[in-house]
C-alpha cells in the first residue's frame, strides 16, 4: 500500500478572522500513513486512535501529500 503523509489545519471562525487575531492553527502535525489512497488516508488521520479530538470539521481542512 501507498504512503501519504497527512496533516490537519483549523482556520478561524468568521469573529476571528474579523478581529484578525487569530490565524489557521495546526491540529495534527504532518503524520504518516499507509492507506490505500488519499482518501483513505484521510478518514484514517480523522477517525484514527491518534486523531485529535472534537475537530470542528467545518473549520479544519485536511492536507494529504503522497509519496511516490
Amino acid at each position: 500500500m501507498p504512503l501519504f503523509e497527512v496533516a490537519i489545519v483549523q482556520h478561524p471562525t468568521p469573529k476571528q478572522k474579523e478581529e484578525g487575531h487569530v490565524l489557521e492553527t495546526i491540529v495534527m502535525s504532518p503524520k504518516l500513513v499507509v492507506a490505500k489512497d488519499g482518501n483513505g488516508a484521510a478518514i484514517a488521520a480523522v477517525t484514527g486512535k491518534d486523531a485529535p479530538k472534537e475537530l470542528d470539521m467545518e473549520r479544519c481542512e485536511v492536507l494529504i501529500r503522497p509519496f511516490k
